[in-house]
């Protein structure tokens, strides 16, 4: 393995310096590398405290949101969403680019969510699942499904290669195919919500 921050510059310093030859966790159609074939689909989601009077919410649009104070890693599709919702007067903002080495903004949102600095947080779904997880039944974790159409929210996530490794793809390719199963697993073990082909979310 090989480690850096997701800042300006990582595919360069990485992959396209032969420090790694794969990265995972890449949007599939990402241009500045070659994408497998997806190996799970995920969404943003909608966290907070389980006794906090927001259970049934399954959309930035529901009315009980308007006066709360939530948690939102600025720059994100959520903070689009959330602007047109008009919900951005008291949101608190979360820093995007960080070296994750010493800061974890979105362990942060978790901590704030259970302290009640704010009320609720949008987060990238693996992280949303892994922190809450963590937390335990206190939180609970919503995927965004009934978002505007125009700010996509949930993506096909692959590994990334160089452009020019076409036979390293289709081994990769190969290994997601015969090994799905065991991806999946270990993604539910880890509190990832996960969304089918229509985008429909997988019951765990």
């Amino acid at each position: 393995y090989t480690f850096q921050p997701q800042v300006i510059g990582f595919y360069r310093n990485t992959l396209n310096a032969f420090r790694c030859d794969v990265v995972m966790g890449v949007s599939q159609g990402f241009d500045l590398v070659q994408t497998t074939n997806p190996y799970y689909h995920t969404t943003y989601a909608l966290v907070f405290k389980a006794d906090s009077g927001l259970d049934g919410i399954r959309s930035l649009a529901d009315e009980r949101l308007k006066d709360k104070r939530i948690g939102v890693i600025a720059g994100t599709p959520p903070a689009t969403v959330m602007a047109q919702r008009g919900l951005m007067a008291r949101a608190k903002p979360y820093p995007l680019t960080v070296d994750t080495r010493v800061e974890a903004p979105s362990k942060s949102m978790i901590d704030d969510i259970l302290s009640g600095e704010i009320d609720a947080g949008v987060l990238w779904g693996p992280f949303a699942g892994y922190y809450a997880k963590r937390a335990g039944t206190s939180v609970t974790v919503v995927p965004l499904l009934r978002e505007n159409a125009d700010v996509p929210m949930d993506f096909r996530i692959s590994m990334g290669v160089r452009h020019s490794d076409q036979e390293w793809k289709r081994k990769l390719n190969r290994l997601i195919a015969d090994n799905q199963d065991a991806i999946n697993k270990i993604l539910e073990d880890y509190g990832v919500p996960l969304l089918d082909e229509q985008g429909n979310a997988i019951p765990q």
